[in-house]
């Protein structure tokens, strides 16, 4: 994995230092802001209101978000926001998905309670592509 660059921002008022992660960044949380903003340009509306689904994006070999907790029966769609690369999805021991390419999506109904660890098939070696659902009843 390349290291990432970081400065570092003194905060005066709070006498702390505070990472402010650069261009080009792996923060999770800049990642997935942009991958919801290339969500919204795609489909015209936030990922939140999606009907019907939870949707979880795939960008930047990034699961977005990558732990999310749902109710049993949620349908979970990951879409792929990447502009080049496809993304599979396999759920535990389930078969891995085919693969899906920019704007397009995978969809998983959770039907038993409990931690479901996913992945990309191709990714998650390489990129640490790994992603969990915690299903309650």
């Amino acid at each position: 994995m390349k290291p990432f660059a970081i400065s570092v921002l003194a905060v005066a008022a709070l006498g702390a230092a505070v990472p402010v992660f650069a261009r080009g960044s792996k923060d999770p949380a800049v990642i997935c802001a942009e991958a919801e903003e290339r969500y919204v340009d795609m489909f015209g509306a936030p990922s939140a209101e999606a009907d019907g689904v939870t949707v979880v994006t795939m960008y930047k070999y990034n699961f977005c978000p990558a732990q999310i907790t749902v109710p049993v029966g949620t349908t979970v769609r990951w879409v792929n926001v990447d502009k080049r690369t496809s993304h599979s999805v396999q759920v535990g021991s389930n078969p891995e998905s085919d693969r899906a390419f920019p704007e397009e999506h995978i969809e998983f109904t959770f039907l038993v309670p409990g931690d479901q660890d996913y992945l990309c098939g191709p990714h998650w070696e390489t990129q640490k592509m790994i992603g969990m659902v915690t299903v309650e009843e």
